[in-house]
């Protein structure tokens, strides 16, 4: 059949479908076109033939145009289910025409009266809409829900379960339960005993959770509902009931990359609200004297007047701030002298919650930097809802893989060898940003295998081979690396070479290291274990505690050293110490090597002077266990001793010392040379010899450049020997005159472990 045009706009208001009577059997009541959209039928003897005489809203629920040619058949509503009556439904109702406004009340009793008269023994289904005549305003009305009754002789008995009533479709009859709601969008004003039984419809009716895009982030999106958009569900007058205000704030706080502007834009689109207001912070700043301050009055002046003009009854505003820390820092912190910051703090404070409150708002406010927030935003009733984005894990990184691969295994693009699992398991402490750059990265690489590269723009005509196979994601890993993953380039600069194990005491360090890494992994008791590692300049402290570090094979691995501070003051070395302590509290294992404590502190001698404020920041950091779930393993290294760790109170920060001694014994300096191959073995026990009765005291970093110093001398072997002795003489000497800057210290003391 074709479509047509209802001949008449009585019809149209018939909710009917009008068919030539030569056309279906007087029997048939409702026909189903495109096997999908069901209809009421009404014979019209004026209505041509194999034509349907449907009205502008029918064919746009079905999606129909004039003249077009659809499938028709009768349709019984016994073949779909054995429940056809509907025993309670719910109607959306707002005005057809959007530029019509009454302040009159429409009594949702009248209404339900009049709206079972005029469409008894129609059919309806969910998502279907048609026009209501109410007392002569034609108000559009959408189908959201329907529950049957299982038989028309029980229309006033509810008692089965909510599965059996749930369908797709009925017929509505005089019994019929009529809930109705306000459209979103719409200024209709409703009273009446029904309007509380049903919900607003905030939500969009086609909009499914698993379409937002976002992955490992379900039990903050179901926190994020719950707080912000449950009461929200309910009528006004139940919340009436709760003697409750809606949540007006949220906060989403995390590190960057982890998806919080992200979930701020999919919640626009969730909602049935108005055009969320997208605003970047530092856009609100004007230069002329006020214009910051009106910048902010205008973002809430369309929520003001409607909530004036309609109260409870007006729609949702989203007001989205990014990038918040740039207009609401602490008010007193900006010395700049023109206050500026300050008044838009107390501009914004007194919108979300001044003597004129707002009832109609939702601001969500996205920020990395939760500690420079003024406090007075973070209160109940303004930006309440703190919600931290936090690094994914596991399976949040394979949610996110699967998103941003989605296209590619559609398309059969990605190989078969390509393991999203296995990327998941590489990719830790990876963001969602990170991820989606390594999927970008590894696509690069599939398509520089069909660049030529002579000819930079020539690309192979035979495209359609292009593939990303595993290989190019383990480039891609080389290439893409997380903001808090592993400093792996200085650790390996702190162990040039291999760490030489020149006496049982190193092989013992190096043991109960990975003691102390394993504890840190799987011990409940303590998360949180701070190891010092303390001896003589150049006994190769760093180089263990680096080792230590890599071997732990721990997501997050940073390095504080005083050689990436030359130069900074005071202040900037405590709050560059201070953001490593902060990021590695964001992954759930983490291990920091603080190298060389004397240093940090700018420790000399002579005076004694060093930082006090550093110093305290040391000691606060060092005991401050991590957040939940969270695990730190801390490796100090220092040339302080004992008295020197007393005096400046480090020595109750540190659950382990770890004593490392220098090379002391010959068998260890000739342990050393034959793992070098310095010398052949005639060589070695030359010197070996002539060291005899040496009192040896050297640290490995020394011998270890002496080595390469004469290895230098490749020609003459005999000078190279003699060259190597004196050296070690001359060093022992050097030594010796100097002291023992660590104190006379036992040989039974060089590995010293208490593990508290």
């Amino acid at each position: 059949m074709k479509v047509g045009k209802s001949s008449s706009e009585t019809q149209a208001l018939t909710n009917y479908v009008f068919v030539c009577p030569r056309d279906f059997h007087p029997s048939v009541r409702y026909v189903i076109v495109n096997d999908q959209f069901v209809f009421s039928i009404k014979s019209e003897e004026n209505q041509p033939t194999r034509q349907l005489g449907m009205a502008n809203i029918h064919r746009r629920w079905a999606y129909l145009s004039l003249n077009q040619e659809v499938s028709v058949a009768p349709y019984d509503l016994s073949f779909e289910s054995q429940y056809h009556y509907l025993g309670d439904i719910e109607l959306e109702v707002g005005y057809l025409q959007k530029i019509q406004d009454y302040n009159e009340q429409f009594n949702t009793d009248e209404m339900s009266n009049i709206f079972c008269q005029s469409f008894s023994d129609q059919i309806f289904s969910i998502g279907q809409q048609l026009v209501f005549d109410f007392h002569g305003i034609n108000l559009a009305v959408t189908i959201r829900q329907i529950n049957h009754v299982i038989d028309f002789s029980e229309l006033q008995s509810f008692d089965i379960s909510q599965e059996q009533r749930a369908g797709t479709r009925g017929i509505l009859t005089r019994q019929t339960s009529i809930h109705w709601t306000k459209a979103a969008n719409s200024s209709i004003k409703l009273e009446g005993s029904l309007k509380s039984k049903t919900s607003h419809a905030i939500i969009q009716p086609n909009f499914k959770f698993e379409n937002m895009g976002i992955g490992g982030l379900d039990s903050e999106i179901g926190a994020i509902f719950r707080r912000a958009f449950a009461s929200r569900i309910f009528p006004p007058d139940l919340a009436e009931k709760f003697g409750i205000e809606h949540v007006r704030g949220v906060l989403l706080h995390g590190p960057p990359g982890t998806g919080k502007t992200l979930i701020a834009r999919q919640i626009g689109k969730m909602l049935n609200a108005r055009e969320p207001k997208i605003v970047n912070g530092p856009e609100i700043l004007n230069k002329y004297v006020g214009q910051s301050e009106e910048n902010i009055r205008k973002l809430f002046a369309d929520a003001e007047k409607e909530y004036k003009e309609k109260g409870d009854d007006s729609g949702l505003h989203i007001i989205i701030f990014d990038e918040l820390d740039a207009i609401c820092k602490q008010r007193g912190s900006k010395n700049d002298g023109t206050g500026v910051g300050d008044s838009v703090v107390n501009q914004l404070l007194a919108k979300l919650d001044g003597v004129e409150q707002l009832n109609n708002i939702l601001i969500i406010g996205m920020t990395n930097r939760l500690d420079m927030i003024d406090e007075a935003l973070l209160r109940p009733g303004r930006l309440e809802v703190h919600m931290e984005i936090d690094l994914p894990d596991k399976n949040g990184r394979l949610q996110i893989l699967k998103i941003h691969t989605s296209k590619m295994r559609q398309n059969d693009i990605m190989d078969s060898d390509v393991d999203l699992e296995e990327l998941a398991e590489l990719t830790k402490n990876f963001s969602g940003a990170e991820i989606n750059g390594l999927v970008k990265s590894a696509s690069s690489f599939a398509f520089n295998r069909h660049v030529k590269v002579e000819e930079l723009a020539s690309v192979t005509p035979d495209v359609k081979d292009v593939r990303v196979i595993r290989d190019d994601f383990v480039e891609a890993l080389k290439e893409v690396h997380p903001a808090f993953g592993i400093s792996e380039e200085e650790l390996n600069q702190c162990v040039h070479n291999e760490i030489i194990k020149f006496s049982d005491n190193i092989g013992k360090i190096i043991s109960d290291g990975k003691l102390l890494v394993d504890q840190v992994k799987q011990s409940s008791r303590t998360p949180l274990v701070s190891v010092l590692l303390h001896g003589p300049p150049g006994s190769g402290k760093t180089a263990l505690a680096a080792t230590m570090a890599m071997s732990s094979e721990f997501p997050f691995i940073k390095l504080i050293s005083p050689e990436n501070m030359v130069g900074y003051s005071e202040t900037a070395k405590m709050s560059m110490i201070h953001k490593v302590f902060n990021d590695s509290y964001k992954s759930p294992l983490s291990v920091i090597v603080v190298d060389n404590i004397e240093r940090l502190l700018n420790w000399v001698e002579l005076g004694p002077r060093f930082s006090n404020p550093i110093l305290q920041t040391l000691l606060v950091l060092f005991k401050k266990r991590p957040p939940k779930d969270r695990r730190l393993l801390i490796l100090a290294t220092t040339n302080f001793g004992q008295s020197e760790l007393k005096d400046l109170s480090m020595s109750d920060c540190f659950n382990s010392k770890i004593y490392v001694p220098n090379v002391s014994e010959l068998d260890s300096v000739n342990h050393v040379l034959e793992e070098l191959k310095l010398f052949n073995d005639d060589e070695r026990k030359q010197a070996k010899s002539e060291l005899e009765g040496v009192e040896l005291n050297i640290g490995i970093k020394k011998l270890l450049m002496i080595i390469e110093m004469c290895r230098q001398d490749a020609e003459n072997s005999e000078n190279r020997v003699k060259k190597f002795v004196d050296t070690i003489k001359d060093n022992n000497t050097s030594n010796n005159h100097r002291g023992n800057i660590n104190g006379s210290i036992n040989e039974n003391q060089f590995n010293d472990l208490t593990i508290n």
